[in-house]
């Protein structure tokens, strides 16, 4: 975290329970988010990064900080607005949330625009140039202005700004310039705005072997005269508006499809949040645009700079490989290839995990291909949360449906920013003869849950089911880790069904005999699996807890592990994201570590491992996946499934290999300090070690198969003091 942002953790009020002032407990949300968002932005300053994949990490920053102003920020204004005073559990209100963001948020901003100053000069002595008007010679001008008036000119529409042409709406994400311009002929001052419609690009690759590109916007600025033939430019200057995009759920709301249909398009036209306008705009013009936008000057970031940060991921696409990381292939688990690419087979056999992006995703496609196309499969049901543009996955359901299997599809319409799209893949699905489900109006869907029944000898009817902790999504599953874990257990398959029978007809499960489930069980569960540690401490057998999420706010579960801490539980939590308990106080947490872990990949799965009595790792030790963050909004307002993993080839992937990766990871890991401050892990002295790279390029337990048995090692890890890896087979 930067000093900023530590000493913003430091100067916020102090915390507040029932209106008592207590001792401090919790970091604040949403300062630990801008934290890891830091991070995030951290990578763009690793000199063991390319060039180009340095520059993807700061358009990712942009576009995280983009999402956190248009959802969380708006959801604080909207409370102050209100009058609302609730503090948080740390004992701020919103009002001094938002006090706090904005020191923070500015400081984040400052070093994006760092950030990029350093980078431009650095691909500019690798020949990769985002130049200005100034740096083009006159054949770059020529060519530049053909493609202006083939290619933008049709598409601008120049709006005087007068009583008569009232300033116009500017959408969310809306790029404008703002012109004050002179006409040569009477000296009549004009003020003009300028939108730049979205399905521009943003930059322009001029022709040539070198990577040249020059912004839109300067593109506009070089030839505003075609614009505006006859008149003089005085001043000129880029905005960017976010505005409140948060889309919240009327439980009175008969027709969700159609309340989401209109909440969409309500969303466009959400409040301003934040506008960001370049500190060379003219005062004049400043002021014009944040009166026509409602919007004073704490809402307000003056950049000097570049506008539209996340944009900045477009020139990532430039081919230069030499600037980005080397090309990985995932693998296709030997274990499926054995049994003839037959995954029932395979699955049939003995459980299987796949650990995304290191093995295909296709493996998941394969499944539900060959379930479209098996005759004796009759029935499938499928969550959908976030599928994506062009989803195999929804093509192989409607492949299903079309040959006459019964098929269900769960669709989420509450996948925040993926509504629209879920609405076209619930009508197409509709259209195929699939029955679509759309869950609950008030809990979002989130659980990644497949089930296949299929009639096998003796008439028999055997489910295979598919469970996951990331969404059903090609294009995230080549950057997400995530794990597909694959069962035939007959009382998996009959939680698993009871867990879709209630979200389809809010049929409430009576018993499930091994899975978790939120908003009904997962909590107690969780409790009950801590309660168990703090008991085997007490008796002074072992007790410890491992388990690696995205983010952990909820104060139940925080408290719990306080209580654990306390008691003598060793506890070591990996939180990629937000993190709001304290690690490392005494008297409170003294035996709670905390690591996050930015890297190649993001890391997105989530896994609970309990001592049960023995040391970690142990076949003994109880594990866990699970769909679900430990979050009030996960175990409370969603349906979300907490997996146990007892098959011991599974278990030992998940425990002994996945879990021991991420905790002996010395190069892409920051430790988490009781003052709210990450601080990159040192190797210490001892050989370096990179998850990510360790699971690139070895072969994973339970996918293997036999046929790499006696070839492929698998290194067996350690978490002794110096220890590195060593091969040793299963």
């Amino acid at each position: 975290m930067t000093t900023a942002l530590t000493r913003t953790f430091a100067s916020m009020p102090p915390p507040v329970a029932d209106g008592v002032v207590d001792t401090e407990r919790y970091f604040n949300r949403e300062l630990s988010w801008l934290s890891f968002n830091q991070r995030v932005l951290d990578e763009a300053a690793n000199e063991s990064h390319p060039l180009l994949e340095r520059l993807r990490f700061l358009s990712i920053s942009g576009n995280n900080l983009d999402e956190f102003y248009m959802v969380r920020v708006a959801g604080l204004r909207g409370q102050v607005n209100a009058g609302i005073e609730t503090r948080s559990p740390e004992g701020a209100t919103p009002a001094e949330q938002l006090i706090a963001i904005a020191v923070a948020g500015d400081a984040l901003m400052a070093s994006q625009q760092a950030a990029w100053g350093d980078l431009v000069r650095r691909l500019a002595g690798v020949d990769f140039h985002v130049l200005k008007a100034r740096d083009l010679d006159a054949e770059c001008k020529r060519w530049l202005e053909r493609h202006f008036l083939d290619h933008v000119f049709p598409v601008l529409t120049p709006q005087a700004i007068d009583p008569a042409h009232p300033f116009p709406f500017i959408p969310n994400k809306g790029f404008s310039l703002i012109l004050e311009l002179r006409r040569q002929s009477d000296d009549e001052i004009l003020r003009a705005l300028l939108m730049l419609p979205s399905m521009l690009p943003r930059f322009t690759r001029l022709p040539g072997k070198a990577a040249r590109y020059i912004s839109l916007e300067n593109t506009i600025r070089l030839f505003f005269d075609q614009l505006f033939p006859g008149y003089e430019l005085l001043g000129d200057g880029a905005f960017r508006v976010i505005r409140d995009s948060d889309i919240e759920v009327e439980e009175e709301a008969e027709d969700l499809v159609r309340f989401f249909q209109s909440a969409i398009k309500r969303r466009r036209r959400g409040d301003v949040i934040r506008l960001k306008i370049e500190a060379a705009t003219p005062p004049g013009l400043q002021a014009l645009v944040r009166e026509a936008l409602g919007v004073g000057e704490r809402d307000t970031t003056v950049v000097t700079g570049i506008l539209g940060i996340a944009d900045l991921g477009q020139l990532v696409d430039e081919d230069r490989p030499d600037l980005k990381f080397e090309p990985y292939s995932p693998r296709f688990p030997e274990r499926i290839r054995e049994h003839g690419g037959d995954c029932f087979a395979a699955i049939r056999d003995k459980d299987l995990v796949v650990h995304h992006p290191y093995e295909s995703f296709e493996v998941v496609l394969a499944f539900l291909k060959q379930a479209a196309l098996d005759p004796d499969v009759i029935a499938i049901k499928q969550t959908l949360y976030r599928a994506g543009k062009n989803s195999p996955i929804v093509r192989a359901l409607i492949d299903a449906a079309e040959a006459g299997k019964s098929v269900t599809a769960v669709v989420e319409l509450k996948a925040r920013f993926d509504e629209e799209q879920n609405l076209m893949w619930a009508s197409m699905l509709e259209r195929a003869g699939v029955q679509v489900v759309y869950g609950f109006v008030e809990w979002k869907t989130h659980a990644k849950l497949s089930m296949v029944v299929r009639r096998e000898a003796g008439d028999e009817l055997r489910t295979y089911v598919h469970f996951g902790t990331g969404n059903y999504h090609p294009v995230t599953a080549r950057i997400y880790t995530d794990l597909s874990f694959f069962t035939a257990d007959p009382v998996l398959a009959r939680d698993a069904a009871q867990v879709l029978n209630y979200i389809t007809g809010y049929v409430q499960p009576t018993r499930l005999a091994k899975l978790g489930m939120s908003p009904l069980t997962m909590r107690p569960k969780l409790y009950g699996l801590i309660d168990d540690e703090i008991a085997a401490a007490r008796e002074g057998r072992p007790a410890a807890i491992w388990a690696k999420l995205n983010s952990l706010v909820d104060t139940g579960i925080i408290d719990k592990l306080y209580e654990a801490s306390e008691t003598g539980v060793e506890i070591d939590l990996i939180v990629r994201g937000i993190c709001c308990l304290i690690p490392g106080v005494p008297g409170m947490s003294a035996n709670i570590r905390v690591r996050s872990i930015i890297g190649r990949f993001l890391e997105h799965s989530r896994i609970f491992a309990f001592a049960a009595g023995h040391d970690l790792p142990s076949p003994q030790a109880k594990v866990f996946i699970s769909s679900a963050d430990w979050m009030p909004r996960n175990l409370d307002r969603r349906v979300e499934v907490l997996v146990p993993i007892e098959n011991p080839t599974v278990h030992a992937q998940v425990l002994d290999q996945v879990m021991l990766a991420n905790l002996k990871d010395s190069e892409q890991s920051w430790s988490l300090g009781s003052d709210g401050h990450y601080t990159r892990i040192s190797r210490g002295g001892h050989p370096a070690f990179n998850l990510h790279h360790y699971f690139m390029t070895n072969p994973s337990l339970s996918g293997r198969g036999t046929a790499l048995r006696g070839h492929e090692m698998v290194p067996h890890l350690a978490l002794a003091d110096g220890g590195d890896v060593a091969s040793a087979a299963e």
